[in-house]
């Protein structure tokens, strides 16, 4: 059982993306934490990764290679579980805020290891300890070559049941697309086209000049270090229950997305002016990745596997550069008028194609220069900005793993140039806020708390608002 056996070489050729992302330039992996109600047997890991996990998609058994001509393909090889499985041992009988630092101490070490080339692109990581968010934890940690989190939260789900009944599928929250209060008069339409062009056209300009020229000023959020995106990271989670956000949008008429990355930038602005007062309103820029699939929500792996599918399994994603509102004392009496103000930036952003026709710029530079020049334009858009945020939706009902209740979700993006990552997933009528900080340079604890003070002052706020 430890091993599956090497089929004919994968055809399929590493898409441009996958080959960005594990390159001398970059190395970016995903770290997804599973908090589970009982302890794990891990007598269960290897039948369940030969039984359900590897079949999900070939790439699972597959290495990255190089062919002559250059180009870079997956091919099939033997597949030796045990290597891929990982139990970590602590010291037992210890409490549990000690294995909270444990796994902490853990992950930051994850986040900086590079995966070896020689085997296929993931690792499962069994935690038996108790900790404060559940009895034992399971990290997987997959390769960004293998997929986008679209496609390995697909793939992760699929290895997962629902824990009331195991027969009936799992449920994610709809997709609601807004209304089009202007009607669609064709003479209202005019301004919302040229507002397009223009925005596409700034959006896309401003990618250029991002990723080779314009730097993010230092902050207590970015240290401009070079080497920030192979140093380790400490991971840091919050929890807001989904109601309370959804009470904030209803109030100020504006969307989920709104209200979370505005509270986001918020509490990074206060923690910014706590450990800087100086450093409030220097420009700091914020890289928000975007599913650029037709389909939004989380699709079945056999939906993402089909020719032509709406939602393709892959990379399929781009980024657009958001500016983080400057904070006023006006802003701190009355925080709505900062989510206001955050809404209106994201806003004029959502009218724009420049996330695309970056995409397709770096297939253009990737055929004319190869994907070590793509690669280096990707870490310069990074490296010269101050934060990343990437969110995913999660499951509404409970899911199991072997009929291991989960508790928790969370995850994580390591490998990234930038000094802090945000990542956003909901489950189960919560939503998680994950951050991925530069070791020994931001102050998690206090970041958290100041994200976590944002929200109660904006709620607060929309509480107190007719």
């Amino acid at each position: 059982m430890e091993c599956e056996k090497a089929d004919e070489v994968v055809a399929e050729p590493v898409s441009p993306i996958g080959q960005y992302f594990n390159s001398s330039i970059l190395s970016i992996s995903i770290l997804a934490v599973l908090e589970l109600e009982v302890p794990f047997d891990d007598s269960w890991a290897i039948p369940l990764l030969k039984d359900i996990f590897l079949p999900i998609n070939p790439r699972f058994s597959s290495i990255m290679v190089v062919e002559k001509n250059g180009v870079k393909h997956w091919k099939s090889v033997e597949v030796k579980l045990k290597n891929h499985v990982y139990v970590p041992n602590f010291p037992v009988g210890m409490s549990q805020q000690f294995y909270d630092k444990c796994l902490q101490d853990y992950l930051s070490k994850l986040s900086a290891e590079q995966m070896p080339q020689s085997q296929p692109l993931w690792e499962v990581h069994i935690v038996k300890y108790p900790t404060s968010n559940a009895a034992s934890s399971v990290i997987f940690k997959l390769h960004h070559a293998l997929g986008d989190g679209f496609s390995l939260m697909g793939a992760l789900l699929s290895c997962l049941q629902r824990a009331d009944d195991p027969s009936r599928p799992l449920t994610f929250p709809s997709v609601r697309m807004r209304p089009d209060i202007n009607g669609s008069s064709i003479f209202k339409n005019v301004p919302k086209f040229f507002n397009t062009v223009f925005n596409t056209a700034s959006d896309f300009c401003w990618s250029m000049i991002k990723s080779s020229l314009i730097e993010d000023d230092k902050t207590p959020i970015r240290s401009g270090s070079a080497a920030a995106g192979w140093l380790p990271i400490t991971i840091t989670t919050m929890t807001f229950p989904l109601h309370q956000i959804k009470q904030i949008k209803d109030n100020l008429g504006a969307t989920l997305n709104d209200v979370v990355t505005g509270t986001i930038f918020l509490g990074i602005r206060l923690y910014m002016q706590a450990v800087n007062q100086e450093s409030t309103n220097l420009h700091s820029t914020a890289v928000v990745l975007l599913n650029t699939r037709m389909f939004k929500s989380i699709s079945s792996i056999k939906e993402m596997v089909k020719p032509g599918s709406k939602a393709p399994w892959g990379n399929h994603f781009s980024f657009l550069h958001i500016s983080v509102p400057q904070l006023t004392n006006a802003e701190v009496q009355n925080p709505l008028k900062f989510i206001q103000k955050a809404q209106e930036i994201i806003q004029s952003k959502r009218g724009s194609f420049g996330a695309y026709l970056t995409a397709k710029l770096l297939e253009t530079v990737k055929k004319l220069r190869g994907h070590e020049t793509a690669a280096k334009f990707i870490h310069g858009s990074l490296n010269n900005s101050s934060l990343a945020i990437t969110n995913m939706m999660g499951p509404v009902e409970k899911m199991a793993l072997a009929n291991h209740p989960i508790k928790g979700l969370y995850f994580m993006v390591a490998g990234s140039p930038q000094s802090l990552v945000v990542t956003i997933v909901t489950y189960m009528g919560n939503l998680r806020v994950s951050l991925g900080t530069e070791e020994g340079f931001i102050d998690s604890p206090k970041l958290k708390s100041c994200i976590e003070n944002a929200f109660e002052m904006i709620l607060d706020a929309a509480s107190a608002t007719p």
